[in-house]
């Protein structure tokens, strides 16, 4: 019965098409198209199809329908869940509150995208940001000691929002630490993709050393290899005017000082600052001036300021807050995309659009020849009227071949009038 009634609907619609095509058509037009649902409406389909107009009207409705698929806008293909990458974020904030691990959670962040290799270029051996850290085997690496206390209080979180990626996360946790330090706002993107397997860890070596014979080349060997140049060396040293250094941990640093024997937090170690839990520029002040015995100095610290290259970045730095906040944002941004894979390849931002990026105006002269590259504003509009029309990002829309058919009618009705003309 509903076969039927389509069927009958159907002609219907098609005796209408024929009459409306009629005054537009001389009849001799009409009989060489034969476009009634009738046994010949396969032929004549295969006939338009191949004119070279109609051809080109099928091919691009087919290719945007395929570039809808393809991009899939859905967050549901991200590495990470959005929403609950923000609220991962809530949580983080009032984790620093209670716990005051701002600095290890700074060093969770770097020590994971610090592996990263720029002469390689195979995800995952090149290292980077890929949240291979929560990993036993790299953990155990020397310059990672006490990172596990890190990963301890992260855990929750993750266990929390489970459609959030480690490699995200750790990243996540040490940009928030910097900001909620009274750090710079970090320009961050977020979608990076993790490893599956301690197979997957880099080996040792990769991190810096705090004592090499040679600081400030061994600095330079290691910020070099990352494809970081020396102002990211100086700008990124800065952060260590938030934390401690533990002797049982690294080797380096008193026990505790006047500084750090109360805490906050668990007491003891040797602070580079007076305010450690502060993010500011008086690192490179106290550096400088070298006149707190109870305030750590490293060989790779005090190289900032013995080395010419390096010094005029750290005589800057301690000069002007505003500029070394500035470079340490972009420098700490750079690191934490270091050897990262994205989904989606161009990441995503958790608060918007990139500042002072205006939503972008369509124009269709822009896209109509030749071949670019959309902009992600003007994805999300194809997005939203694709979606509109019934389409979703898991599926094309179904080809509507009546309505097609009734477009090149159109076509060749406007077309034959003005060639009457």
């Amino acid at each position: 019965m509903t076969d039927r009634l389509s069927m009958a609907s159907l002609t219907t619609t098609s005796a209408a098409a024929a009459a409306a095509a009629s005054r537009l058509l001389p009849s001799s037009s009409i009989s060489r198209l034969s476009l009634s649902y009738s046994s010949s409406s396969s032929s004549s389909l295969k006939c338009l199809r191949s004119s070279p107009l109609v051809s080109h009207l099928f091919l691009r409705q087919r290719e945007v329908s395929a570039y809808v698929t393809k991009t899939r806008f859905s967050t549901k293909c991200y590495a990470s869940n959005p929403e609950q990458l923000k609220n991962a974020r809530e949580d983080i904030k009032e984790l620093l509150k209670t716990t005051f691990c701002h600095p290890i959670m700074v060093r969770l962040g770097w020590h994971d995208a610090g592996t990263y290799n720029k002469d390689i270029e195979e995800w995952p051996q090149r290292g980077g940001a890929n949240g291979s850290l929560r990993f036993e085997v790299e953990l155990k690496h020397g310059a990672n000691a006490g990172l596990v206390n890190a990963l301890k209080l992260l855990q929750p979180i993750k266990d929390k929002y489970s459609e959030v990626t480690y490699a995200d996360l750790f990243q996540l946790a040490s940009a928030t630490a910097i900001e909620e330090a009274g750090g710079p706002k970090i320009p961050m993107k977020y979608g990076r993709v993790e490893v599956t397997g301690p197979e997957q860890c880099p080996e040792e070596g990769r991190l810096p050393d705090a004592g090499p014979p040679s600081p400030a080349q061994h600095l330079r060997d290691v910020f070099y290899r990352m494809g970081l140049n020396d102002k990211d060396i100086v700008a990124l040293s800065g952060a260590h005017t938030l934390g401690r250094s533990r002797p049982e941990r690294s080797g380096w640093g008193k026990p505790e000082t006047k500084y750090t024997k109360d805490g906050p937090g668990a007491p003891g170690g040797q602070s580079w600052t007076a305010q450690w839990l502060k993010f500011d520029n008086s690192y490179f002040k106290d550096i400088k001036e070298k006149r707190d015995a109870d305030l750590l100095v490293l060989p790779t610290d005090a190289a900032l300021f013995e080395d010419p290259s390096f010094k005029v970045c750290a005589e800057k730095y301690a000069a002007d807050q505003e500029a070394f906040f500035k470079d340490y944002a972009e420098s700490h941004a750079k690191l934490s995309n270091l050897g990262a894979k994205f989904d989606p390849p161009e990441g995503f931002s958790l608060d918007g659009s990139p500042a002072g990026a205006a939503p972008e105006k369509f124009v269709a002269a822009k896209y109509s020849s030749g071949k670019r590259e959309l902009s992600d504003s003007m994805k999300q509009k194809i997005r939203a009227e694709y979606e509109g029309l019934g389409g979703s990002p898991d599926k094309p829309l179904s080809s509507n071949y009546f309505l097609n058919i009734m477009i090149v009618i159109g076509v060749l009705a406007v077309l034959s009038y003005l060639a009457g003309n």
